[in-house]
Protein backbone atom coordinates (compact mmCIF):
# COMPACT_ATOMS: atom_id res chain seq x y z
CA UNK A 1 0.00 0.00 0.00
CA UNK A 2 2.71 2.48 1.00
CA UNK A 3 4.87 1.73 -2.04
CA UNK A 4 1.83 1.93 -4.32
CA UNK A 5 1.08 5.43 -3.07
CA UNK A 6 4.71 6.46 -3.46
CA UNK A 7 4.70 5.17 -7.03
CA UNK A 8 1.49 7.12 -7.73
CA UNK A 9 3.09 10.26 -6.27
CA UNK A 10 6.08 9.92 -8.58
CA UNK A 11 3.84 9.26 -11.57
CA UNK A 12 1.81 12.37 -10.77
CA UNK A 13 4.99 14.46 -11.02
CA UNK A 14 5.62 13.17 -14.55
CA UNK A 15 1.97 13.76 -15.43
CA UNK A 16 1.90 17.38 -14.26
CA UNK A 17 5.43 18.71 -14.73
CA UNK A 18 6.87 18.60 -18.27
CA UNK A 19 10.29 19.50 -16.81
CA UNK A 20 10.58 16.10 -15.08
CA UNK A 21 12.99 13.96 -17.12
CA UNK A 22 13.96 10.94 -15.06
CA UNK A 23 12.95 8.86 -12.07
CA UNK A 24 16.19 9.74 -10.25
CA UNK A 25 15.63 13.47 -10.81
CA UNK A 26 12.10 13.29 -9.42
CA UNK A 27 13.19 11.15 -6.47
CA UNK A 28 15.96 13.49 -5.33
CA UNK A 29 15.10 16.96 -6.68
CA UNK A 30 11.41 17.55 -5.99
CA UNK A 31 10.82 19.09 -2.53
CA UNK A 32 7.04 18.87 -2.98
CA UNK A 33 7.35 15.10 -3.20
CA UNK A 34 9.60 14.95 -0.13
CA UNK A 35 7.15 17.16 1.82
CA UNK A 36 4.24 14.84 1.04
CA UNK A 37 6.14 11.73 2.13
CA UNK A 38 7.33 13.36 5.35
CA UNK A 39 3.81 14.61 6.02
CA UNK A 40 2.44 11.08 5.81
CA UNK A 41 4.89 10.03 8.51
CA UNK A 42 4.04 13.08 10.64
CA UNK A 43 0.29 12.53 10.16
CA UNK A 44 0.56 8.84 11.13
CA UNK A 45 2.33 9.87 14.34
CA UNK A 46 -0.13 12.72 15.00
CA UNK A 47 -3.17 10.48 14.66
CA UNK A 48 -1.73 8.26 17.40
CA UNK A 49 -1.60 11.35 19.65
CA UNK A 50 2.17 11.65 19.76
CA UNK A 51 1.68 15.34 19.06
CA UNK A 52 5.18 16.60 19.79
CA UNK A 53 6.82 13.99 17.56
CA UNK A 54 4.34 14.73 14.79
CA UNK A 55 5.17 18.44 14.94
CA UNK A 56 8.88 17.67 15.14
CA UNK A 57 8.78 15.62 11.93
CA UNK A 58 6.75 18.44 10.37
CA UNK A 59 9.43 20.95 11.37
CA UNK A 60 12.15 18.79 9.84
CA UNK A 61 10.13 18.69 6.62
CA UNK A 62 9.72 22.48 6.70
CA UNK A 63 13.47 22.95 7.19
CA UNK A 64 14.36 20.60 4.33
CA UNK A 65 11.71 21.61 1.79
CA UNK A 66 10.44 25.11 2.62
CA UNK A 67 6.91 23.66 2.72
CA UNK A 68 4.93 23.77 5.96
CA UNK A 69 2.19 21.15 6.33
CA UNK A 70 0.63 20.71 9.75
CA UNK A 71 0.64 17.02 10.72
CA UNK A 72 -3.10 17.20 11.41
CA UNK A 73 -3.97 18.07 7.80
CA UNK A 74 -5.68 15.33 5.77
CA UNK A 75 -4.31 14.83 2.25
CA UNK A 76 -5.58 12.50 -0.46
CA UNK A 77 -3.87 10.58 -3.24
CA UNK A 78 -1.59 11.97 -5.95
CA UNK A 79 -1.26 15.38 -4.30
CA UNK A 80 1.26 17.51 -6.21
CA UNK A 81 3.08 20.64 -5.01
CA UNK A 82 5.01 22.25 -7.87
CA UNK A 83 8.17 24.12 -6.75
CA UNK A 84 6.59 24.39 -3.30
CA UNK A 85 8.61 27.08 -1.50
CA UNK A 86 6.38 28.99 0.89
CA UNK A 87 3.37 26.64 0.80
CA UNK A 88 1.50 26.58 4.13
CA UNK A 89 -1.27 24.06 4.92
CA UNK A 90 -3.10 24.40 8.24
CA UNK A 91 -4.11 21.80 10.80
CA UNK A 92 -7.76 21.28 9.82
CA UNK A 93 -7.27 21.51 6.05
CA UNK A 94 -8.64 18.60 4.03
CA UNK A 95 -7.37 17.88 0.51
CA UNK A 96 -8.89 15.42 -1.93
CA UNK A 97 -7.29 13.38 -4.69
CA UNK A 98 -5.32 14.77 -7.67
CA UNK A 99 -5.04 18.28 -6.22
CA UNK A 100 -2.29 20.62 -7.47
CA UNK A 101 -0.77 23.56 -5.55
CA UNK A 102 1.91 25.93 -6.77
CA UNK A 103 4.48 27.80 -4.70
CA UNK A 104 3.39 30.35 -2.11
CA UNK A 105 -0.11 28.94 -1.60
CA UNK A 106 -1.64 29.28 1.87
CA UNK A 107 -4.53 27.17 3.12
CA UNK A 108 -5.15 29.17 6.27
CA UNK A 109 -7.69 29.97 8.96
CA UNK A 110 -9.43 33.15 10.11
CA UNK A 111 -10.15 32.27 13.74
CA UNK A 112 -8.19 31.23 16.81
CA UNK A 113 -10.95 28.91 18.05
CA UNK A 114 -10.14 25.20 18.17
CA UNK A 115 -12.64 24.27 15.47
CA UNK A 116 -12.57 23.42 11.77
CA UNK A 117 -10.92 26.63 10.51
CA UNK A 118 -9.10 25.70 7.29
CA UNK A 119 -10.49 24.99 3.80
CA UNK A 120 -11.52 21.71 2.25
CA UNK A 121 -10.33 21.12 -1.32
CA UNK A 122 -12.25 18.50 -3.26
CA UNK A 123 -10.72 16.34 -6.01
CA UNK A 124 -8.88 17.90 -8.98
CA UNK A 125 -8.63 21.42 -7.57
CA UNK A 126 -5.79 23.59 -8.95
CA UNK A 127 -4.50 26.61 -7.00
CA UNK A 128 -2.07 29.05 -8.61
CA UNK A 129 1.08 30.47 -7.06
CA UNK A 130 0.68 32.94 -4.20
CA UNK A 131 -3.05 32.33 -3.70
CA UNK A 132 -4.52 32.47 -0.20
CA UNK A 133 -7.54 30.32 0.64
CA UNK A 134 -8.72 31.33 4.11
CA UNK A 135 -11.55 29.82 6.12
CA UNK A 136 -13.51 26.61 6.80
CA UNK A 137 -15.34 26.40 3.47
CA UNK A 138 -15.21 24.02 0.50
CA UNK A 139 -13.54 24.54 -2.86
CA UNK A 140 -15.56 22.33 -5.18
CA UNK A 141 -14.30 19.55 -7.40
CA UNK A 142 -12.35 20.71 -10.44
CA UNK A 143 -12.28 24.38 -9.38
CA UNK A 144 -9.32 26.59 -10.26
CA UNK A 145 -8.00 29.54 -8.26
CA UNK A 146 -5.79 32.07 -10.03
CA UNK A 147 -2.37 33.23 -8.87
CA UNK A 148 -2.28 35.72 -5.96
CA UNK A 149 -6.04 35.50 -5.42
CA UNK A 150 -7.49 35.75 -1.92
CA UNK A 151 -10.49 33.45 -1.49
CA UNK A 152 -12.64 33.72 1.65
CA UNK A 153 -15.87 31.98 0.62
CA UNK A 154 -16.97 28.71 -0.93
CA UNK A 155 -16.14 28.01 -4.58
CA UNK A 156 -18.56 25.89 -6.65
CA UNK A 157 -17.31 22.89 -8.63
CA UNK A 158 -15.52 23.63 -11.93
CA UNK A 159 -15.49 27.41 -11.35
CA UNK A 160 -12.48 29.66 -11.97
CA UNK A 161 -11.78 32.32 -9.34
CA UNK A 162 -9.38 35.29 -9.54
CA UNK A 163 -8.78 38.56 -7.72
CA UNK A 164 -8.78 40.10 -4.24
CA UNK A 165 -11.25 39.19 -2.90
CA UNK A 166 -11.70 36.21 -5.20
CA UNK A 167 -14.51 36.45 -7.74
CA UNK A 168 -15.81 33.87 -10.18
CA UNK A 169 -14.77 34.84 -13.73
CA UNK A 170 -15.63 31.52 -15.35
CA UNK A 171 -18.96 30.10 -14.22
CA UNK A 172 -19.34 26.35 -13.79
CA UNK A 173 -22.46 26.18 -15.96
CA UNK A 174 -22.35 23.23 -18.31
CA UNK A 175 -19.01 22.03 -16.99
CA UNK A 176 -18.63 18.28 -17.27
CA UNK A 177 -15.00 17.90 -16.33
CA UNK A 178 -15.01 14.60 -14.49
CA UNK A 179 -11.52 13.56 -15.56
CA UNK A 180 -8.23 15.22 -14.69
CA UNK A 181 -8.48 18.99 -15.26
CA UNK A 182 -5.15 19.40 -13.50
CA UNK A 183 -3.58 17.72 -16.55
CA UNK A 184 -5.37 20.08 -18.93
CA UNK A 185 -4.16 23.41 -17.59
CA UNK A 186 -2.63 24.30 -20.94
CA UNK A 187 -6.10 24.26 -22.49
CA UNK A 188 -7.89 26.21 -19.76
CA UNK A 189 -9.42 29.62 -20.54
CA UNK A 190 -7.28 32.58 -19.49
CA UNK A 191 -9.04 34.14 -16.45
CA UNK A 192 -7.52 37.58 -17.15
CA UNK A 193 -8.67 37.46 -20.76
CA UNK A 194 -12.15 36.42 -19.61
CA UNK A 195 -12.32 39.37 -17.21
CA UNK A 196 -11.15 41.78 -19.91
CA UNK A 197 -13.74 40.40 -22.32
CA UNK A 198 -16.45 41.14 -19.74
CA UNK A 199 -15.20 44.73 -19.40
CA UNK A 200 -15.21 45.21 -23.17
CA UNK A 201 -18.76 43.84 -23.36
CA UNK A 202 -19.87 46.32 -20.71
CA UNK A 203 -18.11 49.17 -22.52
CA UNK A 204 -19.81 48.24 -25.78
CA UNK A 205 -23.18 48.15 -24.00
CA UNK A 206 -22.55 51.64 -22.59
CA UNK A 207 -21.60 52.96 -26.03
CA UNK A 208 -24.84 51.61 -27.52
CA UNK A 209 -26.83 53.18 -24.69
CA UNK A 210 -25.07 56.49 -25.27
CA UNK A 211 -25.93 56.38 -28.98
CA UNK A 212 -29.59 55.73 -28.16
CA UNK A 213 -29.73 58.65 -25.72
CA UNK A 214 -27.93 60.92 -28.21
CA UNK A 215 -30.40 60.04 -30.96
CA UNK A 216 -33.34 60.70 -28.64
CA UNK A 217 -31.78 64.03 -27.63
CA UNK A 218 -31.24 65.06 -31.26
CA UNK A 219 -34.83 64.11 -32.14
CA UNK A 220 -36.28 66.13 -29.25
CA UNK A 221 -34.02 69.09 -30.09
CA UNK A 222 -35.17 69.00 -33.70
CA UNK A 223 -38.83 68.89 -32.61
CA UNK A 224 -38.33 71.87 -30.33
CA UNK A 225 -36.58 73.87 -33.06
CA UNK A 226 -39.24 73.00 -35.64
CA UNK A 227 -41.99 73.98 -33.20
CA UNK A 228 -40.30 77.29 -32.46
CA UNK A 229 -39.93 78.10 -36.18
CA UNK A 230 -43.59 77.33 -36.91
CA UNK A 231 -44.74 79.55 -34.08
Amino acid sequence: MMFTRMRDDIRSVFDRDPAARSFVEVLFCYPGLHAIWLHRIAHWIWMREFFFMGRFVSQISRFLTGIEIHPGAKIGKRFFIDHGMGVVIGETAEIGDDVTLYHGVTLGGVTWDKVKRHPTLEDNVVIGSGAKVLGPFTVGRGAKIGSNSVVVRAVPPNATVVGIPGKIVLAPEGATNHGRPDLEHGRLPDPSATAMACLFDQLKSLELKYEELKNEHDTLKKQVVDGALKS
